[in-house]
């Protein structure tokens, strides 16, 4: 008789290899064509309405691991919520305006100056939606849910118009304003710039000091003095207006190498020592006030610089006098402002010197550095010139530097509405809570926001002007604008005449003669994307303003987060979100940034062709995320490890529970044996601590849990001693059925568990197990942990069994180094406690040679706790020397003794007698 086929062993037709590069795509085909995502809607339908709002990736080229870190972080809430009692509607969405899409195009030879505004904006949106189906493709392939069929885009006609409507009821409120002041500007892309798309690189720069004759020094100085200051901007030389001095400041009258120079107290040795001086004495001390609409020379131009008293003026650097040209910056503008100044901007858009700047005509800004210092030296101003490398402002699109240039630029007041912005700053819950102050300081400290860029592609600014120049916005003309843009799109304000954009019969006082014209610049796509609240949470009829959560990247502090705040507490005077959960950068295994230059980026669609989609979302789970976040190959091999460990834990319960049918052998809970209602104990423990998880989005939590469950409490122990019960006893008996029960509700709770994270490897795992009426486990919910009769009390006895077990494992471990045995079923071990409650647990267990795996075990009741040992018990190991049962493999004195069955041990034969 062959014994093997008297075994019941696993049967599973779930493989072992996962082959997710291939099996994913099938799968997402099938969710597709099943329209799963709304057969999710429709059976939450009625829960409370749980909303992820999420922040729209920019439409052009490939996702990147930010992108797939966002995404999938964003899939593991939606589908929790879903499957925790809410409805929980995901509408993913594009930004598809501004300059990124006009330099690509730009760049595949498209030629605007050869075709019309309209016609240009019109590739611009071609150019988009093609980018935004790429990145919906990869998206999906993330397994990512959502209403991809009817994503919200800021190019739609819908989402322009309620923009339109939020530029106007800001307006309404007086936050709407255009005024002459520096701004960022960016001569790379030729248009204005808000903080929000500034970043900081490093940047070689003249530094230098500049004498400046005293011209009217009234009853303080005699006249032949000169004023120093310092400027690592020599190009801005040419607008300068004033010297900007402190009031409380004390500033010294220094008399050097025959020069009478002023300087503050405070700094003289800094100065002394960067221009060499070795022999100086101070002739005169004053304070800063004292100076007041003094008069200096320009150094090179036929021109007064006005002393100007200015809090910003410190002694951190420079010479305590600073430089001032009210068209090159925001303080030099705000103080200039106060002496009636001009707003001198002698820099056109491209960042080339006009006519205003006599001499430099021509010149790019940065150029002009060089023809500037050698004129100062020629005029005998310039004092000392070297070059430093510091951290300077650049345009975060075409990294190259930007400037302060004044314009006539389009502002929403922020100081108007601070208060209020910071007051809910305060009620939004931030994870982690550090998102708080940096916003808090973010928005304390920030001026009013530049809306207006001098580009095309985007959304106009609907400001009609009369023959005067006067800006006109009135309730009138939003609401037609927006109604004409909800019909028609944005591009007809370039298409149509100015008379046809305005309401029929409109007429303003401003105009007398019925003439307008119309604004050509266009708003910044962070009022675009920042307008979301209005045009998707409000006007979405599954969605709902303020949303529960935004989940974004840490740099949308100054970005997304922020404009949406901006726009929606200047509407409606509330935040546009409950809560804000921020995560950090993907790096490379270095811990460095990705860069094609350095040839370290890792694109997720490679990932997921070589490794599957799974395991990035599984290393999307296992990671701190809300801090930078490292990926590389050899981390996601790693990854690839736990990854098998909870599959091959899944096959192993599936292959035992081929025969088993919940509706008829499952074993009620009272009936359980006593180490299977443990494991259902260690169990609800698992599930109560992963939910908890969830809900406090802590995912590697999750992660850990579960692989330690399938590691530790599983695979090591309670599935490892259950196969000589699993594969030897009869298919109906107790025992097995009691196993079997708990296999089964810890398939089915691991499963729902991990749904939300390995999403593809859920379904097909649920795909195998019989019995369960929905079709997708996604269409179930979240087991709910319970509590079972006398928890406590196994909870102590088993795990202080668990405490003995590896004291017994270790000794097993030293006995097979030492090679008296070799697999643990040879071994015979003598147990003596070492304590009296190991005594009294090991003397009331049966079968401790089948919880411990070994073919036989003595036990000397007395307790001996002396030295040496292990921390429970003393373990004594020997080769048992006794016969293998060929169907067990248990070494037992039985086997022989069967006549029929000579090969088998006594409970083996006497099941085969029984039922074969």
């Amino acid at each position: 008789m062959d014994y093997k086929e008297t075994l019941l062993m696993p049967k599973t037709d779930f493989p072992m290899r996962g082959n997710l590069p291939n099996k994913e795509p099938k799968m997402q085909a099938g969710w597709e064509q099943d329209h799963l995502y709304q057969m999710v809607q429709e059976r939450t339908k009625d829960r409370p309405l749980y909303v992820l709002h999420d922040g729209p990736p920019f439409a052009n080229g490939d996702i990147h691991m930010g992108h797939a870190l966002n995404k999938v972080l964003k899939d593991f809430i939606v589908k929790y919520k879903s499957m925790s009692g809410f409805h929980a509607p995901y509408v993913p969405g594009w930004d598809t305006h501004g300059l990124p899409i006009e330099t690509a195009l730009a760049k595949k030879k498209v030629n605007r100056k050869k075709m019309t505004t309209a016609e240009f904006r019109q590739k611009c949106a071609e150019y988009a939606l093609k980018q935004l189906d790429n990145q919906r493709a990869q998206f999906k392939q993330l397994g990512v849910r959502g209403d991809w069929d009817q994503p919200y885009i800021t190019l739609n006609k819908e989402y322009e118009a309620a923009q339109i409507e939020v530029f106007g009821e800001m307006a309404k409120k007086g936050y709407i304003y255009k005024g002459l002041k520096p701004v960022y500007w960016s001569p790379s892309s030729e248009s204005a710039l808000a903080e929000a798309e500034i970043e900081y690189q490093d940047k070689r720069s003249p530094s230098i000091y500049v004498a400046f004759d005293v011209k009217e020094g009234g009853e303080l100085l005699s006249g032949d003095e000169k004023f120093v200051i310092w400027t690592t901007t020599p190009w801005t030389l040419p607008a300068n207006l004033a010297i900007a001095v402190h009031a409380d400041l004390t500033y010294v009258v220094v008399e050097v190498n025959g020069d009478k120079l002023i300087i503050a107290e405070d700094l003289l040795e800094t100065v002394a020592e960067e221009l060499e001086w070795e022999d100086y004495r101070i002739i005169q001390s004053f304070k800063g006030a004292e100076a007041d609409r003094l008069v200096a020379k320009h150094p090179f131009y036929d021109r007064d610089s006005l002393v100007i008293l200015a809090d910003h003026v410190t002694t951190d650097g420079g010479t305590g006098l600073v430089h001032t040209a009210p068209g090159h910056g925001e303080d030099d503008y705000h103080v200039a402002q106060t002496y009636g100044l001009d707003v001198l901007c002698p820099v056109d858009e491209k960042g080339v010197f006009t006519a205003e700047a006599p001499g430099f005509e021509g010149l790019f800004y940065d150029k002009a550095n060089k023809a500037i210092t050698e004129l100062l030296e020629e005029k005998g101003a310039l004092l000392s010139l070297s070059f430093i490398t510091h951290s300077y402002p650049h345009d975060w699109r075409t990294k190259k530097p930007v400037i302060y240039r004044a314009t006539n630029q389009w502002f929403a007041s922020i100081k108007d509405f601070r208060a209020d912005i910071l007051a809910e700053i305060n009620r939004v819950n931030w994870l982690p809570k550090w998102g708080e102050t940096r916003l808090f300081n973010m928005v304390k400290d920030r001026g009013d926001w530049c809306i207006s860029r001098q580009r095309v592609w985007g959304v106009p600014i609907p400001v009609f002007y009369g023959e005067d120049q006067t800006p006109i916005i009135t309730d009138e003309t939003i609401k037609h604008v927006a109604q004409l843009f909800r019909q028609h799109g944005s591009n007809i304000w370039f298409e149509w005449e100015t008379k046809d954009l305005l309401p029929d019969g409109f007429t303003s006082e401003h105009s007398p003669n019925g003439t307008f014209t119309k604004e050509m610049d266009i708003m910044d796509v962070w009022f675009d994307s920042g307008s979301s609240h209005q045009s998707v949470l409000e006007e979405h009829d599954q969605l709902r303003r303020p949303a529960d959560l935004y989940l974004e990247g840490s740099d949308q502090y100054r970005g997304w987060f922020n404009s949406s705040l901006s726009t929606a507490v200047a509407v409606t005077g509330k935040a546009p979100y409950r809560a804000v959960v921020s995560h950090g950068f993907a790096l490379d295994g270095q811990g460095r940034k990705m860069s094609k230059s350095i040839g370290n980026v890792i694109a997720p669609v490679k990932i997921m062709n070589q490794y599957g989609a799974d395991i990035l979302r599984l290393w999307v789970a296992s990671v701190d995320y809300q801090a930078d976040v490292r990926v590389s190959d050899e981390i996601l091999k790693q990854t690839g490890e736990g990854y098998r460990k909870i599959r091959n834990t899944f096959r192993f319960l599936l292959g035992n529970l081929a025969d088993f049918d919940p509706r008829k052998d499952k074993v009620e809970e009272d009936q359980l044996e006593e180490l299977d209602r443990y494991m259902l104990v260690k169990l609800q423990q698992v599930i109560n601590k992963v939910l908890q998880a969830y809900d406090n989005y802590d995912f590697s939590t999750v992660y850990n849990q579960v692989h330690q469950f399938c590691s530790q409490e599983l695979s090591a122990f309670y599935l490892d001693f259950a196969k000589d019960i699993l594969y030897i006893e009869p298919e109906d008996s107790k025992r097995r059925r009691s196993i079997q029960t708990v296999y089964y509700e810890t398939l089915i709770s691991l499963v729902k568990l991990m749904t939300p994270i390995l999403t593809h490897t859920a379904e097909e795992v649920w795909s195998h197990i019989p019995h369960e009426s929905e079709k997708y486990v996604q269409l179930t919910d979240m087991p709910t942990p319970r509590e079972l009769n006398n928890s406590q009390a196994l909870i102590e006895k088993w795990d202080h069994f668990a405490a003995v077990r590896h004291d017994v494992l270790k000794a097993l471990e030293e006995a097979r180094s030492d090679k008296v045995i070799g697999k643990s079923l040879e071994a015979k071990i003598t147990l003596t406690p070492k304590d009296e409650k190991t005594k009294a647990l090991l003397s009331e267990m049966d079968r401790l040679d089948q919880l411990f795996i070994v073919s036989k075990v003595e036990f000397v009741p007395e307790v001996n706790d002396q030295s040496g040992g292990y921390e429970y018990v003393h373990v004594q190991v020997e080769k048992y020397d006794k016969e293998r049962c060929d169907r067990c493999w248990i070494i037992s004195e039985t086997v022989g003794q069967n006549e029929q069955h000579p090969d088998l041990c006594a409970r083996c034969a006497d099941i085969v007698e029984k039922y074969y």
